[in-house]
């Protein structure tokens, strides 16, 4: 949940000019928050439901994930078209009231005992769907609300803390949740998220620009624009591939751990949302200082630690061994190191996008960026199900760990990590 290299200093943003002074903004920023929240539910409460009420097999399980997540790889770059030519907020409203029904139906379709595997694979299908429609929208919409270039930083380091936020309180909610109400009516609190979202849609009043109109609408040419504006920016070519690395990692290593976690080590929900709650701690740390750090060092050597930081925490999870409280430590403090790394990262990576980016183009740009990223976590979770069911979970574990520390090496030579500012 980012046309040259730079060498000047990131900007630093005044008290004075602020967006803590843009209501609209903060309007979206609240409703964004409390929709990222109720994701997090989701993303523990389905493949739970899948596992607790229909006794789901590894491979089941990564194929719910991969299905999340799929809906990225065919059809972000063609919404990404799309967002480019339709108001970007009515599209957002739409993609929110979608995912609100479909979550609703989760514990309607329980409650009536009309569930089953098939059903939920695509209920969560339908939800990725929405969700590519959504997140193309509002990493674009952002630089509407905000109109300065200079508050970038500020504003991707509050949607960054959002995000923490939501990964520290959403887990250990949803585990609780999950433990008084079941997984399925867990999701209940999910569908209210986003009906807060859509509300504090309805209230922003900032006019947005009219959607440019290109020469040639063609689809396949749109497509062609936003992959090769993408493609020919060196830095936005290094950031989507390794982004593609990292996301595969997260999700594969995510996915597996708690494969491990319910079935070898038999922690409970609440265990293992307190777990992710408590590691979370972490991306919300790098959220909040990364303005700072971001104006103390070179953005280049910001990134390339915090990145390595991503990568390198998933080595703990395969040496945590003795006392269940000691391996649960270990867990933590994996987790904590790679939400660490991300919290930071993803402030630098969207900053970066934005600024290098024209506004017409950015729908496509974020689209292929999307396309990347949440493909990887995409075949990440469709991985962790097929090499879990065929190896075993904590051996799984050990392969997803070592792949992931290799990627280091190319981050070493990445020119985004030689970089010293924005612009």
């Amino acid at each position: 949940m980012p046309t040259v290299e730079t060498t000047s200093p990131a900007p630093a943003v005044t008290a004075k000019a602020s967006l803590w002074h843009n209501r609209d903004f903060l309007t979206f920023w609240v409703g964004e928050t409390l929709s990222l929240l109720g994701t997090q539910v989701t993303n523990l409460a389905l493949p739970l439901t899948a596992i607790q009420a229909f006794g789901a097999t590894d491979e089941q399980v990564g194929l719910l994930r991969f299905l999340q997540l799929a809906p990225y790889l065919g059809l972000a770059l063609v919404f990404g078209v799309w967002v480019d030519r339709a108001r970007r907020r009515t599209v957002m409203l739409g993609a929110n009231l979608a995912r609100l029904v479909l979550l609703a139906t989760v514990p309607i379709l329980y409650s009536w005992h009309a569930l089953n595997m098939t059903a939920l694979l695509a209920i969560a299908c339908a939800i990725g769907v929405a969700s590519v429609l959504f997140d193309v929208s509002w990493m674009s919409y952002v630089p509407a609300l905000v109109r300065d270039p200079k508050h970038y930083v500020e504003a991707s380091a509050k949607m960054g803390i959002s995000s923490s936020v939501a990964d520290v309180a959403g887990p250990g909610l949803a585990g609780v949740l999950i433990g008084l109400l079941t997984a399925p009516v867990a999701l209940v609190v999910n569908a209210c998220s986003y009906l807060v979202s859509v509300v504090s849609l309805l209230l922003i009043r900032t006019p947005e620009p009219r959607p440019a109109r290109a020469q040639d609408r063609r689809l396949g040419t749109e497509l062609r624009d936003g992959l090769s504006w993408v493609l020919r920016d060196r830095i936005l070519r290094w950031l989507a591939a390794i982004g593609f690395c990292c996301n595969f990692s997260m999700i594969t290593v995510w996915t597996m751990f708690l494969l491990y976690g319910t079935r070898d080590l038999q922690l409970s929900s609440t265990t293992l949302g307190t777990i992710f709650a408590t590691a979370s701690i972490g991306g919300l740390l790098g959220a909040v200082i990364s303005r700072k750090v971001i104006n103390r060092f070179p953005l280049g050597r910001v990134y390339l630690v915090a990145q390595s930081a991503l990568l390198l925490g998933p080595a703990l999870l395969v040496a945590a061994s003795g006392p269940r409280l000691v391996m649960t430590a270990m867990f933590t403090l994996s987790f904590f190191t790679s939400y660490l790394g991300l919290g930071v990262a993803g402030v630098i990576i969207v900053s970066l996008r934005q600024s290098r980016t024209p506004q017409p183009m950015m729908g496509r740009m974020t689209a292929v960026f999307r396309t990347l990223l949440f493909g990887g976590g995409a075949l990440g979770g469709l991985t962790a199900g097929l090499l879990t069911g065929a190896i075993g979970a904590r051996p799984a574990l050990a392969a997803a760990a070592g792949a992931s520390a290799m990627v280091v090496v190319a981050l070493v030579f990445s020119p985004v990590s030689r970089l010293r500012g924005l612009a």
